[in-house]
């Protein structure tokens, strides 16, 4: 059977192996590509290679620097409040009996609480019986002074009289004398009893006026030391009159702060009363505002029951006590007051702090407040750099750029914490 088929081993011839040439051709084609990215885009790679970090630009917020007016204002939400809110308060210690309901319309002046205090009632009467002793005091200092008087001006009388008839005996004993019908001896003891008479008189008469000072400053003693008496009465009596609490104001009664019949102490506080015909709008102001807001400046507030309703305002005051981060600032109609206006009623507020034309400024951002807003990243060709700058008047929508910034200029003004402080990062599409 071997020798009938023959086989095709004569017919096979070795080939020589192809050379695989497809590795080459990929080398050449990328090699190709790369050369030609580099040669048309160098300055972008280099910038690349060049950034410390790489964000996308979906995750940040770019503004254009531009030249614009800048409005510097304060808007917020506001509530009606009354421009007098009185606190009533216990001038004495003592029961206190409510005479009003919390919402009850009041009166200047009507009794709305009132305090029973024995102890300043009895003080009362005690200083009152005091009075009466020191009054009698007086009558009788005055009766004693008069009776005096009397009897220093009847001494002085009579040394008068008895200096006046030792006169008249010098002047018959001189006479007589002279006539030679009476002795040397009778002459002189009639100017005796002149010197005599006349020294009693100088001593009444001195006397006199000592005592009659004495006894008016007595009396004057007694004069204030009453007075002193009735003034402490007088102030018990107002103290005592104070006990019943009036409303200063025309309103309305607040909140009380105590029940009826409760029994308080001196300066506790009783009830409030709202003055509900001048009512101002409080809002609450940023820390980094308030320093800038001063009486006086312009406002508007809108609201009310009907949309659209404006009106005039101006800042009344601004409270010196920070809280949470906030000042709470009040305004005032600037003409008359709405007639449809209620407590606590919510309204919208906008105070103007500064207005300016041809402004280079930029959207505010969080750029602002990190790091004092002492620098910015500026967006170049696709790659955001640091630069610094400094910043001036700020509104709630842009802010002013002193330095570093100019118009036409792609600040990122959020999102740049994710830079990390780096000094260039690449922006990626």
């Amino acid at each position: 059977m071997n020798s009938r088929f023959r086989d095709t081993s004569e017919q096979d011839r070795p080939l020589a192996p192809r050379a695989r040439r497809w590795p080459l051709l990929l080398g050449g084609g990328a090699l190709i590509v790369i050369t030609a990215i580099a040669l048309g885009t160098g300055g972008r790679l280099r910038q690349a290679l060049s950034a410390d970090a790489a964000v996308s630009a979906a995750r940040l917020g770019i503004a254009t620097v531009r030249v614009g007016p800048l409005t510097r204002d304060v808007a917020g939400e506001g509530r009606v409040v009354a421009a007098q809110s009185p606190t009533l308060y216990a001038q004495g210690g003592g029961t206190a009996t409510l005479l009003v309901k919390a919402g009850d319309p009041v009166r200047q002046g009507q009794v709305l609480a009132r305090v029973d205090s024995p102890e300043l009632t009895n003080r009362l009467a005690q200083e009152r019986s005091n009075v009466d002793a020191l009054r009698a005091d007086l009558a009788r200092a005055e009766v004693d002074a008069r009776q005096q008087t009397a009897a220093l001006h009847s001494a002085y009388e009579n040394a008068r009289i008895d200096h006046q008839t030792a006169q008249n005996d010098l002047a018959r004993q001189t006479q007589a004398f002279e006539a030679g019908a009476t002795a040397r001896m009778q002459v002189d003891r009639a100017q005796d009893a002149l010197a005599k008479a006349k020294l009693a008189l100088d001593q009444a008469a001195s006397l006199r006026g000592l005592k009659t000072d004495s006894l008016k400053l007595d009396v004057q003693a007694k004069h204030s030391a009453l007075a002193r008496q009735q003034l402490l009465v007088a102030d018990l009596e107002r103290q005592v009159a104070e006990l019943q609490v009036r409303s200063p104001v025309d309103g309305q009664v607040g909140q009380l702060f105590v029940a009826d019949r409760t029994n308080v102490t001196r300066d506790a506080r009783l009830l409030s009363v709202i003055d509900l015909s001048a009512l101002e709008v409080q809002m609450q102001v940023a820390e980094s505002f308030a320093r800038e807001l001063q009486p006086g400046m312009p406002g508007e507030i809108s609201g009310g029951s009907a949309a659209g309703q404006r009106w005039a305002g101006q800042v009344s005051s601004v409270s010196p006590e920070v809280v949470n981060g906030e000042v709470a600032a009040r305004l005032r109609f600037a003409g008359a007051q709405p007639e449809q206006l209620r407590q606590n009623q919510r309204l919208s507020v906008r105070v103007l702090l500064d207005r300016r034309d041809q402004v280079l400024g930029v959207a505010r951002g969080s750029f602002v407040d990190e790091g004092g807003g002492s620098h910015a990243y500026v967006v170049r060709d696709g790659v955001a750099e640091k630069v610094a700058i400094r910043l001036g008047a700020r509104s709630l929508e842009r802010v002013e750029v002193l330095s570093g910034l100019k118009a036409g200029d792609r600040v990122v003004i959020s999102g740049a914490d994710n830079f990390k402080g780096a000094d260039r990062v690449l922006i990626a599409d």
